[in-house]
């Protein structure tokens, strides 16, 4: 609320044009008829349909080469080094191949958001498979467990608190590289409807979908993964 009057004060006195230091409540003001006429909702549900799709795949490109790196010490010398360095390599950089591979499309920016969150989901994935304790896998495999059941049982349950921990941190990484997506080549979303208000020079149709993006980011942060992070810790007895 503070920030809101500081704003609101600062952008009436302001020597800037209305255009270029849009006040809150004019911000405020789009969003609501943004919301209204249906435009912004649009617009969130393309993104998030978008993100479900390529962080999805990443989830299960993520574990399957994490239990193949974790499985086979060649796969670990070779893939897992490989791995190591793309995950520094910023998702967005990828875009000019995206484009080239699959054209200016929707396919280039479910690549990029997959991209953005499978090194990360790998990572984790083979640092929580060889954080399990020796003992559970010693115990499980004498009392004959073995292949999927061992991995059902054993595995998997053991290093839940681990790859929720990377599931959070690969989401976050998804959804930038998502917004940087459609800013640059999508025809609609949230990253193309910044995008029309640059050209537009509607700077409070651009702020505006800024909250929009660090709210979601936020409400999904803390009241699902947060949430899933804290009751698995719990159940564990991490805490």
């Amino acid at each position: 609320m503070i920030l809101a009057v500081i704003w609101e004060v600062t952008s009436r006195f302001s020597e800037l044009p209305e255009f270029m230091f849009p006040s809150f409540f004019q911000v405020m003001e789009t969003i609501a008829t943004g919301i209204l006429s249906g435009q912004i909702l649009s617009a969130i549900g393309i993104s998030i349909g978008r993100l479900l799709i390529g962080f999805t795949i990443a989830v299960i490109l993520g574990l399957i080469l994490g239990y193949l790196i974790w499985q086979y010490k060649l796969i670990e010398d070779t893939l897992g080094f490989l791995i190591t360095a793309l995950q520094s390599i910023p998702s967005i950089v990828w875009f000019p191949l995206a484009i080239i591979w699959f054209g200016l499309n929707n396919y280039a920016i479910l690549f990029i958001v997959t991209i953005g969150a499978t090194w990360t989901v790998t990572l984790s994935a083979v640092s929580g498979f060889k954080n399990v304790p020796v003992l559970y896998q010693q115990v499980a495999k004498t009392l004959g467990s073995g292949g999927y059941h061992f991995l059902k049982t054993v595995i998997f349950p053991s290093a839940v608190p681990q790859l929720i921990s990377g599931f959070r941190i690969a989401w976050a990484f998804s959804w930038r590289a998502l917004m940087a997506g459609e800013l640059l080549g999508a025809s609609s979303g949230l990253g193309q409807l910044l995008d029309a208000g640059r050209s537009l020079g509607q700077m409070d149709l651009v702020i505006a979908v800024m909250i929009i993006i660090g709210v979601i980011g936020t409400i999904v942060d803390h009241l699902i993964f947060t949430r899933i992070e804290k009751n698995v810790q719990r159940k564990w007895g991490l805490n």
